[in-house]
């Protein structure tokens, strides 16, 4: 198990990734998988955020790392509760489970790391409040990239950063 890197940032997960993708733990044959579905309501368990353990947590979209070599994929979740990193399909089983409502089945986008590296940005806008204040605090470093490309990383509909799959499909899962 590896520690936690400097870039964890709860609430935060998608510049957590951009960071974490560059940290040589994880290695130059990675991807980010983001995770969401169309209601933008996807159930993960052993999340950190989870209010009663055992319990899932609703997500609006999660965004993961996974680290792929000849031997094994793990993934880097850095709101897990499990291990870190955690092979890919013992981390699937366990976060996502069988027989919930169809609202909360996950679709996944898988981007290899350079190009989300290259391609995200995000202004932070939609971590903001009606009142213009922080529904979270911001992590401790700057904004990535210029503009906001977050929202059609998660448009269902918009082709720019690849398909979605579902589970049966992922590679690795």
């Amino acid at each position: 198990m590896s520690a936690r890197p400097s870039c964890d940032a709860p609430f935060w997960c998608e510049e957590s990734a951009w960071h974490l993708c560059a940290d040589p733990r994880v290695g130059m044959n990675a991807a980010v998988v983001v995770i969401a579905n169309r209601g933008h309501t996807v159930a993960l368990w052993h999340q950190r955020a989870a209010e009663v353990a055992g319990e899932p947590v609703i997500w609006d979209y999660h965004v993961i790392v996974v680290s792929r070599d000849p031997s094994v994929a793990r993934i880097w979740d850095l709101d897990t509760t499990l291990g870190f990193p955690m092979p890919a399909p013992a981390y699937l089983d366990q976060t996502f489970r069988g027989g919930v409502r169809a609202a909360l089945v996950p679709s996944f986008r898988v981007i290899e790391a350079a190009d989300y590296r290259r391609e995200f940005a995000s202004d932070r806008g939609h971590m903001r409040d009606a009142d213009g204040g922080w529904q979270q605090p911001p992590p401790p470093w700057p904004p990535i990239g210029r503009g906001h490309t977050l929202d059609a990383l998660l448009d269902a509909d918009d082709p720019r950063f690849g398909p979605w799959l579902v589970r049966a499909a992922l590679p690795w899962g």
